[in-house]
């Protein structure tokens, strides 16, 4: 009876979601619209995966989000109803009709029709009052990284990210030291963020169906960072940490005060002969911080 159960449930949500998709693909053939592979465009398809995440991102209603993709408007109408305002960065112009017609009863949502990466986010945020900033997002997968570090480097209080991504890329943001996946991005995302994984989606939820299946991630703001006396010093010595990332820390960092890293690394029980991805990022800092 229960394997029954599952399988009606099953077949029932493969109804809703063809529905969904087919919606999508009338609207979209209605406005003559044209997927354009260069800007990896995979318009996210199951309403239920869309409530899913702007239930987790925890929106506040004095909040402005910010969207970054927003593709045929699907997660932005949902956004729009529990924020007090939400920018949306899309690059494709050629949606404006497809977005309109989705977001046309909605006057608290501003659409940008540019290249994120282009943008003065603080200058497109100054015309909002706001107690909160949020960034909630499908990313497009090919300029991920990109997205996240201008979202750090442009210094907005954000205070928490929910965003899908990869899945290999969201099991490399939260993957632990001595896991495969862990490398200096990983690193580097957690020294600003709490990381968590909230959960996968399947790649039959998009329109058109992506090669890779996705992942909803959550970064939240570290409120005490790790105690660093520099930044960059930190930085440079775990990208240069993860070099050649089969080769040990001897042989990665040669341009480096070797005694001092060994000295560090020996208050761990380590010696130089450790691979970069068995360190903390604590003993990162620690070896910093002592160079």
């Amino acid at each position: 009876m229960v394997r029954l159960q599952q399988q009606s449930f099953s077949i029932i949500m493969v109804v809703l979601i063809t529905k969904e998709v087919n919606s999508i693909k009338r609207n979209i053939k209605g406005n003559e619209f044209e997927f354009k592979k260069r800007y990896g465009q995979n318009f996210l398809a199951d309403e239920n995966i869309i409530n899913k995440i702007v239930k987790k991102s925890n929106v506040k209603e004095d909040s402005v989000v910010i969207e970054i993709g927003v593709g045929s408007g699907n997660l932005t109408k949902k956004l729009a109803g529990v924020a007090k305002n939400v920018i949306g960065y899309e690059i494709d112009a050629s949606l404006e009709n497809i977005i309109n017609d989705n977001l046309n009863s909605f006057s608290n949502v501003e659409i940008i029709y540019d290249d994120f990466l282009n943008r003065n986010i603080i200058d497109d945020l100054s015309k909002y009052e706001y107690t909160h900033i949020y960034v909630v997002a499908n990313l497009p997968y090919y300029i991920t990284t990109p997205i996240i570090t201008k979202l750090i480097d442009e210094n907005i209080n954000i205070e928490q990210m929910t965003i899908m991504v990869q899945k290999e890329v969201g099991d490399r943001l939260n993957a632990s030291p001595g896991h495969k996946e862990y490398n200096s991005l990983t690193i580097f995302i957690n020294y600003y963020f709490e990381v968590s994984k909230l959960f996968e989606v399947s790649r039959n939820a998009f329109v058109p169906k992506p090669n890779v299946d996705s992942a909803i991630i959550q970064l939240k703001k570290r409120e005490n960072k790790h105690h660093l006396n520099d930044e960059k010093t930190f930085f440079k010595l775990v990208r240069d940490s993860f070099r050649y990332k089969r080769k040990t820390l001897k042989n990665n960092l040669k341009d480096y005060d070797l005694e001092k890293v060994s000295n560090t690394l020996k208050e761990y029980d380590l010696d130089l002969n450790v691979r970069a991805e068995q360190l903390t990022i604590e003993q990162f800092v620690k070896i910093a911080n002592n160079l």
